[in-house]
């Protein structure tokens, strides 16, 4: 297999051109308001809107309201969810929506426990620990915590740019890689150059 790419934390249609165009096998859309990459309901709608078939759409939350998850459902056309911060497998399983959960590893172990407590999700994505910040801060983590045995879909994130993502996917063989901060010029504005290079280098990695 080869590692699937994912674009996160788009804000602008020419955004969402771009990394169709680079190749990205999803994109991710945020609602958290505390993140300089969140989208309205109405621009999200928009941006999914152009969105082209075999391309998904995943929304990212952080501890939302029920309520909230339900409503954006009801008005944009996701294909997955994504869930960020402290929320519970019981949370994630409530909207009849194919989900992920993201875990920020800091610690030998945690990764293990949490295919255990998450192992109805579509996939489990490890991104860096910070004290403050869910997801997005750009940093890495310690690889060697990955366990080799894998039970759900591994997903990479954390510190991923286009010089060094091919080196990520040598070591992990993740199921997908997942970029925001690593492909931008600014908050929430991405760069074409770097999403092209950034696929390319995914795929370059090879299969195995």
């Amino acid at each position: 297999m080869t590692s699937r790419v994912k674009i996160c934390g788009l804000t602008r249609p020419e955004d969402i051109d771009a990394a169709v165009a680079a190749g990205a096998d999803a994109i991710g859309l945020v609602f958290y308001d505390a993140s300089p990459r969140a989208v309205s309901i109405d621009l999200a709608r928009q941006l999914a809107a152009q969105i082209p078939a075999f391309v998904s759409v995943t929304g990212l939350f952080v501890n939302p309201q029920a309520d909230f998850v339900r409503q954006v459902l009801q008005q944009v056309a996701l294909d997955l969810l994504q869930f960020h911060g402290d929320e519970t497998a019981v949370f994630c399983e409530q909207f009849q929506r194919r989900w992920i959960k993201a875990i920020r590893v800091r610690q030998q172990g945690q990764i293990e426990r949490a295919f255990e407590e998450y192992q109805n999700s579509a996939g489990l994505l490890v991104d860096a620990w910070h004290p403050e910040q869910y997801g997005g801060t750009g940093h890495g983590f310690n690889w060697s915590l990955i366990p080799e045995q894998r039970p759900l879909p591994l997903i990479l994130a954390g510190g991923l740019q286009p010089d060094n993502v091919a080196a990520a996917v040598h070591q992990v063989r993740p199921w997908a890689v997942d970029v925001s901060g690593g492909v931008e010029i600014g908050k929430g504005i991405k760069c074409a150059k770097k999403m092209a290079d950034f696929v390319a280098a995914t795929r370059s990695a090879g299969s195995w």
